[in-house]
C-alpha cells in the first residue's frame, strides 16, 4: 500500500539553504533566472531523474498574503491544472515550503511574444499563425468555462518551433463566479489591453472580454505598437471607451475588417470566437481546427445505482489532482495532515462497515460519518483520521485516508499498526481483473 507524499508547509524541509547546491525536493536542478515580478520569479530547472527542462515559478507566501492574493494563487492553480491543450502551457505540480510556493510547469525555450514584437512588427503570415493558436487556446478555455482576463503579449510563450503558449492564468475567472445578473464584476487586467466594457463597471462577458484582448494582441502584432496609447491614462482608457483608434497603412483590408469586430466598443456586436474560425483572413494558409485528445474524455462519469445516489463518481480533473502536487490543503495554513490513497475493488458500504467494525474493537469512536466519508478519534489513543471514498469506475474505489492532528506521527503509527493490517484485504492489487478490465495503477 505505496504512501502518497504530502506536500505541505510544514512535511517538506526548506530549499533556501540548498539552492547553492542547484537542488531541491529532491526532484530538481535548478538553472538560470528566466524573470522576475514583484511577487515570484521564475527559473529554468531540470528534473533530475528524466533530464526534463521545466520552468519553476517561485511565489512569495509573504507576499501573496499581504498583497491579499491567497485566492487568485488557489484559483490559479485549480485552473491550470484542468487545463491540456498544445497552446496553453502545462503545470505539472507545486510544491510548497513555509515561506514559497512552487509552480512546476512546461519550460517554453523561446520566451514571450512581447520579446518579439518589441524588435518591431512582424510579418502578416506569421502573425495569422499565431493568432490561430492563440485563438484555438482561448476558445478551449471558453468552451471549459474558463476566462483568462489579461492575454497580452507578455502572457503568451514561444516554443523553439514558434508555437504560442498562454500562461499566467492569475487573473482568470470561471463560470462559478458569475453573477445572477450573467456577468463578471471583478475589475482586472492590463490597462493598455481593458475592455472598454470593464471600464463601464456595470459588469462584463468574460469570453468578450478575452476577445477584445486578443484584438489588441493581432493589431499589436501587425502594427508593433498599440492601438490604445496615452502617456495619461485616463486620455487612454477614454480612448479605449469610445473606440478611437487608427489603422497603419499596411494593414490588409481583411485584416482590417477582422480588427474592427475585435475592437468593437460594444461587446453584444464584438465577434464570437466561431466567427473568427470562419473569418477570410483568419482562415487564410490552410487553417485547421486543432483537435486532439482531451483528457477529460479519457473517463466516463458513471451513474451511481440507486443505493447510492450520494456517492462521488470523478472525473479526469479529479484523477489529475490525486498527484501530491495538487493537494492545496497546506498551501497556507499550518494544520499538520499526511495521507495515503489506495484503490479497492470492494464496495463504498463494505469500506465502511469494515472501518467501524475495527473502531469498535479497538475503541475508537466515529466522530461523524457522512456521504462516504468518516472521521474517527481515538479515546485511549492518539488517533485523528479522516477516511473519504471516491469512486473511480464502476468496480473501483479510491480511499482517501487523512491522518491528522497535533501529533501526526503518533497518530500515523495508530492507523499504521491498528488500522491498515485490517483493511489490506481491500486493497486491489495491479493487474488483477476488475469484472473482466485488466487495470493498473
Amino acid at each position: 500500500m505505496p504512501e502518497i507524499e504530502e506536500v505541505t508547509g510544514n512535511t517538506v524541509p526548506e530549499i533556501c539553504d540548498l539552492l547553492p547546491e542547484n537542488a531541491f525536493f529532491g526532484k530538481y536542478e535548478l538553472g538560470r533566472l528566466l524573470g522576475c515580478g514583484a511577487f515570484a520569479k521564475v527559473y529554468h530547472a531540470r528534473n533530475i531523474r528524466t533530464g526534463q527542462s521545466v520552468a519553476i515559478k517561485m511565489i512569495s507566501k509573504q507576499k501573496v498574503v499581504k498583497g491579499g492574493l491567497v485566492l487568485n494563487i488557489k484559483q490559479e492553480i485549480s485552473i491550470m491544472r484542468r487545463l491540456r491543450h498544445p497552446h496553453i502551457v502545462k503545470l505539472y505540480e507545486v510544491l510548497a515550503t513555509r515561506t514559497k510556493i512552487y509552480f512546476v510547469m512546461e519550460f517554453v525555450k523561446g520566451g514571450e511574444l512581447f520579446a518579439k514584437v518589441a524588435k518591431g512588427r512582424l510579418n502578416e503570415d506569421v502573425n495569422r499563425r499565431y493568432f490561430q493558436q492563440l485563438i484555438a487556446a482561448v476558445g478551449y478555455c471558453h468552451s471549459h468555462g474558463i476566462f483568462h482576463r489579461d492575454l497580452k503579449p507578455e502572457n503568451v510563450l514561444v516554443d523553439e518551433c514558434g508555437d504560442l503558449k498562454v500562461t499566467d492564468f492569475g487573473l482568470s475567472a470561471v463560470t462559478d463566479q458569475i453573477r445572477n445578473d450573467g456577468m463578471l464584476h471583478t475589475l482586472c487586467g492590463t490597462p493598455a489591453y481593458v475592455a472598454p466594457e470593464i471600464l463601464g463597471k456595470k459588469g462584463y462577458d468574460g469570453a468578450k472580454v478575452d476577445i477584445w484582448s486578443c484584438g489588441i494582441i493581432l493589431y499589436v502584432l501587425n502594427a508593433g505598437y498599440l492601438p490604445f496609447n496615452d502617456p495619461n491614462l485616463m486620455t487612454m482608457y477614454k480612448k479605449i471607451y469610445k473606440g478611437e483608434f487608427r489603422f497603419p497603412k499596411w494593414f490588409s483590408p481583411e485584416l482590417r475588417r477582422l480588427v474592427s469586430r475585435l475592437l468593437d466598443t460594444n461587446p453584444k456586436t464584438r465577434i464570437t470566437v466561431n466567427e473568427i474560425l470562419h473569418n477570410q483572413w483568419f482562415k487564410k494558409g490552410g487553417f485547421k481546427e486543432i483537435t486532439f485528445h482531451d483528457d477529460e474524455d479519457d473517463f466516463l462519469c458513471l451513474k451511481a445505482g440507486k443505493e447510492e445516489q450520494s456517492f462521488k463518481f470523478l472525473n479526469a480533473f479529479d484523477i489529475i489532482s490525486f498527484s501530491s502536487g495538487f493537494d492545496l490543503s497546506g498551501l497556507f495554513n499550518d494544520k499538520l495532515i499526511k495521507g495515503e490513497r489506495f484503490l479497492s475493488a470492494e464496495s463504498p458500504a463494505m469500506i465502511m462497515e469494515k472501518l467501524e467494525e475495527v473502531g469498535k474493537r479497538e475503541d475508537i469512536s466515529v466522530k461523524s460519518k457522512k456521504e462516504w466519508v468518516i472521521e474517527m478519534d481515538g479515546r485511549n489513543c492518539n488517533l485523528k483520521v479522516r477516511i473519504e471514498l471516491n469512486q473511480l469506475t464502476e468496480n473501483l474505489v479510491v480511499m482517501e485516508v487523512k491522518t491528522m492532528g497535533t501529533d501526526v506521527q503518533s497518530s500515523e503509527g495508530v492507523w499504521s499498526t491498528k488500522f491498515r493490517p485490517e483493511i489490506s484485504s481491500l486493497v486491489y492489487q495491479p493487474g488483477t481483473s476488475v469484472c473482466g478490465n485488466s487495470i493498473s495503477t
